[in-house]
This record gives structure tokens, sequence and C-alpha cells, in this order.
């Protein structure tokens, strides 16, 4: 009987560590006297722990995070990639990379925009080039990951989908996890940046999406628009409608809301108790524009000189209903509920926040929303019913120039907690707490809400804080952003490395840090470097949720998830010519290509058909030709579609670049240029 490739490797692996292992712990045991050294250990780890001079707490904490190998991680992390463009997908508690998913930039290992339709169809998609504000700009290779966000039912994470926007653009992709690849990347309609999410709706009906930095919506006088800024300026809240069926989004039945030029920052979305709110934080209420070379203040300095800036406060269900009602505009294809509409229909409001915000975080029970004002030291927490009573009453302070009313800060505030310096973002356990990082500070502070998400003697009060190695920005908790959070463990994404790893160059790396938090205080458990990107946002999800695919049937295209009618089977391999197109339907298995050379004259188009026809899960190939830049991966049973013109002549050994068999090195064929 023939031994698979999976067979034969962990067949070996499990008999290698079988020995290991056994021979450990059998020395282990052997030796296990009750005592041991500083470590607390005895035999030959309590040798190895003393030896390399561990103290007992090193010890607990490396077993904490220790996952063997063969067994599984707890939970996965997603983590944006900074201006990496691409995903990571971390293991929790070992914090090993387990992953890379291509997302806004081309993956070679994954064979991810070098050739193969899947890849180059979705980048391409992503790159609008009639976006009317930045008319005839190229393709675009590169985004800057920023918020991650899973798909939900419930309000809880369902593992099918998730969501990523591209800070740098104003883009969205979304990444199907059945097979982790990324299935559409959307360039947003009246969009050059985005910092608003994204998020889904608690039965992600919607994934949100909205500005960071104002879109110039008057081109009459460009040059002036930055002096007549209130008027030349829009910020748009999109509402991006989910197909239930394959997770990928619908511009057609999507909408936006236009919203003032205050620079809008994180968001989040209402559940429970505040389902079918949004909330965006925004800053820069001044409208400052910079011009420091004129003698004018820096944006910095600018928008820093008010008390307080707004949070958005969205009714996207009743905004859902005045869309479907027509009450809109097409702006660049998308329908548009103007800010004079949003204002009347009752669908806006604002609330004043601490100067600066960034996180607005909504509780476990959608009671609370916590907001972290990086000039203040608190953490500001609104209640949803005092939010709802003074849109009813029209509890207003004002109305500001726009015409959205400015609800009062005291009648839905419902809490103010000192925490320390530089307060951002903050996520949520399973007994009532919020973690909120602290960028100045250094450090992690944990607190209690109130009822109904905490019943304990000291709501809204301080209980512990962590001092972190570098800047913290993001942070987060184990499911810490549904309506129901794991706790267990916490994840600091910190920022300016400074001595916790050897110098690798100039550029240090990122750093996550792992926080315990099964035990009354905080205590980090490991340091994670960050060599490939600099994650901004992470989620992290039980990994049982995830029913990733192990295998595709056979044939099917990743594009569709379904079985592509051109896919190639055993015995239907061909090489036929129309005119000057050269169609070659090909199979893919160990060891060879079949056909394996392939004739065709210079000026000729070849389109081929290529089939991975394994069925071993993890059997994948890759398929390459040197000097025409292609490099496809093919998983088993996966089919693509490749299409070039051979305009160099000569000979071009085509190989798979996947150590896939001990005759990996034959797998290889021609393709003959004459």
């Amino acid at each position: 009987m023939a031994v698979t490739r999976r067979e034969l490797i962990t067949g070996a692996a499990a008999g290698a560590a079988g020995l290991v292992v056994g021979g450990v712990v059998g020395k282990v045991a052997s030796d296990d006297g009750g005592g041991g050294g500083t470590s607390g250990l005895s035999g030959d780890a309590g040798d190895i722990a003393n030896a390399r001079g561990l103290a007992a707490d090193d010890v607990a904490r490396a077993v904490k995070t220790f996952v063997p190998p063969g067994k599984y991680d707890e939970y996965f992390l997603f983590c944006s990639d900074g201006h990496g463009g691409q995903i990571l997908v971390v293991g929790v508690p070992s914090m090993r990379i387990l992953k890379m998913i291509g997302v806004f930039t081309p993956e070679p290992w994954q064979g991810y925009g070098y050739g193969a339709d899947w890849g180059e169809e979705v980048l391409a998609a992503g790159t609008d080039f009639k976006k009317p504000t930045s008319p005839g700009r190229g393709p675009l290779t590169w985004g800057d990951t920023h918020h991650p966000a899973l798909s939900e039912t419930n309000a809880e994470y369902d593992g099918r989908y998730i969501y990523i926007n591209d800070r740098a653009n104003g883009r969205i992709a979304m990444v199907d996890l059945r097979d982790f690849k990324t299935k559409q990347i959307l360039d947003v309609p009246n969009l050059d940046s985005s910092h608003g999410g994204c998020f889904v709706t608690p039965n992600s009906e919607y994934v949100h999406i909205s500005t960071m930095t104002p879109t110039l919506v008057d081109f009459n006088n460009i040059h002036g628009a930055l002096d007549n800024y209130d008027k030349a300026f829009r910020g748009f809240s999109t509402f991006l409608k989910i197909d239930p069926n394959n997770g990928k989004m619908l511009v057609d039945e999507s909408f936006q809301v236009e919203l003032p030029p205050y620079t809008q920052d994180l968001a989040d979305s209402g559940k429970l108790a505040s389902d079918g709110w949004v909330f965006i934080n925004s800053y820069n209420a001044e409208m400052a524009v910079g011009g420091n070379l004129e003698g004018k203040p820096s944006i910095e300095a600018g928008a820093s000189q008010g008390d307080y800036d707004y949070m958005h406060c969205i009714n996207w269900r009743k905004a859902e209903e005045v869309a479907k009602a027509g009450k809109t505009r097409t702006i660049n294809g998308m329908k548009v509920i103007s800010l004079e509409t949003a204002v009347a229909e009752g669908l806006l409001y604002l609330l004043p926040e601490p100067r600066s915000p960034h996180g607005i975080d909504v509780s476990p029970s959608g009671t609370y929303l916590t907001v972290g004002g990086k000039l203040d030291p608190h953490v500001t927490i609104y209640h949803i019913d005092k939010l709802k009573a003074a849109v009813e009453a029209k509890d207003y302070e004002k109305i500001d120039q726009f015409g959205v009313p400015i609800l009062k800060f005291d009648s839905v505030m419902e809490a103010r907690i000192e925490v320390g310096a530089g307060p951002l973002h903050s996520q949520y356990d399973d007994k009532g707490h919020g973690f909120t990082s602290l960028f100045v500070e250094s450090a992690v502070a944990k607190f209690t809400l109130g009822k109904p998400d905490y019943d304990g003697p000291q709501p809204f009060t301080l209980v512990d804080k962590l001092p972190i190695h570098y800047n913290i920005g993001h942070l987060c908790t184990m499911e810490g952003d549904t309506a129901k959070p794991d706790g267990k463990y916490l994840v600091a994404l910190n920022k300016w490395s400074i001595d916790r790893f050897p110098p690798v160059g100039t550029l240090k790396p990122q750093n996550f840090q792992l926080v315990d938090l099964t035990g009354e205080k905080m205590d980090i458990i490991t340091d994670m470097p960050i060599g490939m990107g600099e994650p901004h946002y992470v989620q992290g999800i039980k990994a049982d949720k995830i029913k990733s695919w192990e295998l595709y049937p056979p044939g099917t295209n990743p594009t569709t998830m379904e079985v592509d009618p051109n896919a190639v089977a055993a015995g239907q391999e061909a090489i036929t010519r129309t005119g000057n197109t050269v169609t070659v339907s090909m199979t893919i298995t160990r060891s060879r290509f079949k056909p394996d050379t392939i004739k065709v004259n210079k000026g000729d188009k070849i389109v081929m058909h290529l089939t991975n026809i394994e069925s071993t899960p993890d059997a994948t190939h890759g398929f390459a030709i040197p000097r025409y830049n292609v490099n496809i991966s093919l998983d088993a049973g996966e089919y693509t579609r490749l299409e070039f013109v051979a305009d160099v002549e000569g000979a071009f050994a085509m190989y798979c670049t996947e150590f896939c068999s001990a005759l990996h090195l034959e797998m290889q064929g021609w393709i003959l240029v004459s």
C-alpha cells in the first residue's frame, strides 16, 4: 500500500517525538525525589532550568505558554500587519506565527498576485481606476492593514469570515476562513483613507468602515480647499451589506452616511442593549488643516486646542430604513444619506468626549461605551440608556455648525475612572472588568464596570495596573469585544521596541506581550517579537470556532469556492491551438506536470488551466515559470487559470516551488518559445 506524504512525515515525526519525550519524561520521573533546585523542578528539567538561571516564576510562565508538538493552541489571533499589508495568524498561548494571509500585498509563498486568476483578480478589483478622488492612479500593490473584524452571530464570533481595512487607501478586504484566502478587496467609494473600523454588526448584516481624513468633495478650487475646509470636505460612515452565503460585500445593497469634516477615528458596533447603534470617535473638532510653513499651527497643535472632541452616534437600523426608502443620492456608485437628511431623520448625534480620543469600545452587555482620551488620564464611560433618553428628550448641549445635535455630556456620562497617562483602547473579560492600554505610561489598567456587566461591591474602580516594557498601543482579550468574552489572556500590542531583544539593525521589531488574566494580578508570561510589520489591532477567537477545510473538493476554484467547469481531471490533459492562442489543460501531482512540454511561438497567448489532483491534505504544489514572473501555489484539489503572452523566446524550465516529495527536484518541464 502506498504511503502518503502526510503519513510518511507525521509517522516519522511522531516516532521521533515519542522517543525524545518518552526518554525525557522517564528520566524526570525516575529522578524525581520531590526536591529540586531554584526552579523548583527535579531531574533533567530542574538541571536545565538551574543551569540557565531560571527562577520558579520563569518556569511557571514558560509552562503556561508551552504547547507541545502535536497539540493545538486554544485561541487564534488574527493580527493586522500594518504597512506589510497582510494578516498574521498567531496561536495563543504559544504565541507562534501559524500563517501569513496575503491581503493587500502580493505574497509569493502562496502565489498570491503572481499569475493565478484568483490572486490577480482580487488585487486588480481592489483598485478602482474610476475613483474620482484620485483619478489616473495605477494599481495598488500595498496597503496598511489596521483593524480586523471577525464575522459574528448574535454578537459572538462565528469563525466564517474576517474583514480588514486598508488605512492608507480607504479599502476593505474579506478573507474566507474556510481556506484562509482573500476573496474580495473593495475600493470603497468616497473614502481616501479609513480608520473607523472595520467592525461587523452583531449578526453580520453589515461590515462598517469610515473615513479617517475627511474626503474632498468640492473639486472647484483644490488649491484653496483647505481655506474652505468646512465646505470642501466631508466624512463618510459606510455600511457594506454582507452576502450571508459567501461573506462578500454587496455595493448595490450598501449605503453611506455623510459626516462633518472632523477626523473620524476608531469605531465600534452596539450589541444587545445598544444593538442598532454604532459609535465612531473623532478628533480635530477644531478642523485644523496645518500650514506651518505659512506661519500657521501644525495639525498636531491645532487639533489639540479644545476641551472636547465628538463621538458620532449613528442609528444604523433607522439609517437602513432611510436608505431603503430612497432618501439618498448616488455618489460614485454608492447610495449616500446626506448630512442634512441624517439630521432631519434623527440618524446622527454627537456626544462630547475627552479631546484626542482613540478607542470607543462597547461592553459585553452593550450597556457601556468606554472612551480613552489620549490627553486625559481617565476612561470616560457612557450609558446607552442615558444616551437613548437624551436623544428622545432632545437633551442637547448645542447644535454644531453643520446642524448636528450635540448631546449633553453630563446627561449621558455614567462614570469617569482615573487610570493613568495616555489611555487608548479598551477590551473586556467575562467577570465585568475592562482593560485599557496606557500609551504614555506604558501600562495596562484594569477596572470594574457596573451592572449588568459587573455586580460587585466597587463598580467603576481601578483594581490593578500592569507595567508594560514598551509604549502600548492596542490590546486584546480573548473574544474581548463580543457579548461573551473569555478573558483568560490579554495581548499587549506594543510600539517603540527598546531593550527586550538583541539589536537586529536600525529597524527594531514590534512586540506582543502575553498577559495572564487568571490570577488576582495581571502577569506578563511571554514576549513575542513581530519582525514583519507593525500590527495595530488583533482579534482573538476560540480556535475550535474555525472550521477550515483541509482539502478542496477536486477542481475547486478558490475565487468561487465551487468546482470550476474548466478544472482538469486525470486523462483530460491536452494542448490545443486556436489562431495564436494556445490552451493548456494540465494536471499537477507528485512528481510531474502533464503535459510537461509546451511548444509555442513568440507572441502566442497561452491560457493554462491548472488542477492539483492530489487528495492528501497539505499536498501543495507550486508552478513557476522563471523570467515570466509566474509563481503559483495550488493546494490539493485546487484549480486556477493562468494567462500570459509568450513575448520572450527561449527555453524556460517550469518547476514546482513547493517541496512535495522525494522526487521534488524532478518535478519540472519545459516551455519552448520559438
